[in-house]
């Protein structure tokens, strides 16, 4: 029971340390994982159907994976939604390497299976990924599209971001990173925060095809809806923005703004130069 509790409290309610170096002056951190829903605007599923998400999980949170797959499956069991809809959580795949999930093979599908649901097993053959694994195909980038697949919320000056400029998404991702970089992988990023902010700057948003998507939640805590919109669609960016691709692309896998837990804020990038898909070092 205090193991459970100790893993509760670091997952959901991830304070800073005393003796934090950064983030002093806030209650809490990013937590360490992300739950991207399908990207599908049905919202009722009949008997039979099946609802497929992905699971993030981020630095010293991947232990804890068998906690999480214990959870998805009783909350099938107690039901979720307002109708308390029940579900068997059928399978858990890791992510297969070097192609999007319209691509990857059956069998490639089942060679990455790591839990199935009937027979109760978890096996520990899911490959971590770090930021070392994948660097640029092209160093000259100069023009990049990014598309907001779920609603974005960002903060700039204590208000919301309606209209997107990139600096605005490499200060909130040079936040997210680096925190998420020190609290849950023991690593304080050397990153030059003013430089790569005037760096993104000077880098200018050619065209702007995004709409405000209105979402809420209920909070059973708080006992009321909170509003949780933001935007989505496409953004076209121009520039030297080679020296901050790193940060972007990594946003594609730990999402950027607020609301990350809950899936808001994934994009990802068209390269308009033909450049990478997926995480660049920072060495």
């Amino acid at each position: 029971m205090v193991k459970a509790t100790c893993v509760y409290s670091y997952i959901f309610e991830t304070s800073p340390p005393e003796e934090t170096e950064i983030l002093r002056l806030y209650k809490n951190v990013p937590h360490p994982f992300v739950i991207e829903p399908a990207l599908t605007l049905q919202r009722l599923f009949k008997k039979g159907e099946e609802i497929t998400f992905d699971l993030v999980l981020i630095g010293k949170a991947i232990q804890y994976l068998p906690y999480f797959i214990y959870t998805f499956d009783e909350l099938g069991r107690i039901g979720i939604g307002k109708g308390k809809g029940k579900f068997h959580l059928k399978s858990v795949t890791s992510e297969v390497e070097g192609s999007d999930q319209e691509e990857r093979s059956e069998a490639a599908i089942k060679n990455s299976i790591i839990y199935s649901g009937e027979e109760k097993i978890l096996h520990n053959h899911f490959r971590v990924m770090t930021a070392k694994d994948i660097s640029p195909l092209n160093n000259s980038l100069s023009k990049i599209t990014i598309e907001f697949l779920t609603p974005t919320r960002m903060v700039f000056k204590e208000r919301l971001v309606k209209e997107l400029e990139f600096h605005h998404m490499i200060r909130t991702l040079l936040r997210r990173v680096s925190s998420l970089s020190y609290f849950h992988c023991d690593e304080l990023l050397d990153l030059d925060f003013k430089a790569l902010i005037e760096k993104a700057e000077s880098i200018t948003c050619t065209e702007r095809k995004t709409r405000w998507y209105d979402w809420q939640r209920y909070s059973a805590r708080q006992e009321t809806r909170m509003k949780m919109g933001g935007f989505i669609g496409k953004t076209v960016f121009e520039g030297d923005i080679e020296e901050v691709m790193p940060l972007v692309a990594l946003g594609e896998y730990i999402h950027v703004g607020k609301g990350t837990v809950y899936g808001l804020g994934k994009y990802k990038v068209i390269n308009n130069d033909d450049a990478l898909k997926a995480v660049v070092s920072f060495n």
